[in-house]
């Protein structure tokens, strides 16, 4: 499926009234992870600014360790500081990257922002070197834009 054929189905689950955030944010999971082959694990974490930790979400995949990340540690963390979307290409060629599991090898974060505070972000991560493109970073903006109407 393509990105343009899964925004309505995104737009869909944000609005459905019979859910609340959180299935909402893991149905979100289940779509992307479902329908983008290269898309190995989804999830959301969110800010909790006064501690300067990052906090997971709902997410689909291999159960991760990493359930609280420090503001600036990892890529979460980097994106939590930076407001900007991190791709990368090959976690082995990264400093600062926080091993999850020997399968991943690339990564996607786009941070998630609400009345113009980044409030979280979108983690993908996928076992294939580089497949992440400019579309997949223009898609997962629409997603968190959609996202952040639950806010």
């Amino acid at each position: 499926m393509t990105f343009q054929e899964l925004q309505p189905r995104v737009s869909a689950i944000i609005a459905a009234a019979d859910t609340n955030r959180d299935e909402k944010l893991q149905a979100v999971c289940q779509l992307l992870n479902a329908n983008v082959e290269y898309y190995n694990w989804v999830g959301f974490y969110f800010a909790n600014h006064e501690a300067k930790t990052l906090h997971l979400g709902p997410y689909v995949g291999a159960e991760t360790d990493h359930t609280v990340i420090p503001f600036g540690k990892g890529i979460c963390g980097q994106v939590a500081e930076s407001n900007a979307n991190f791709v990368v290409p090959d976690v082995k060629a990264q400093d600062n990257y926080i091993a999850c599991s020997l399968t991943v090898k690339s990564e996607i974060v786009v941070p998630l922002f609400v009345n113009g505070v980044n409030i979280g972000q979108i983690d993908i991560d996928s076992h294939v070197i580089d497949p992440f493109t400019e579309a997949d970073e223009r898609f997962l903006e629409f997603v968190n834009q959609e996202v952040a109407k639950l806010f």
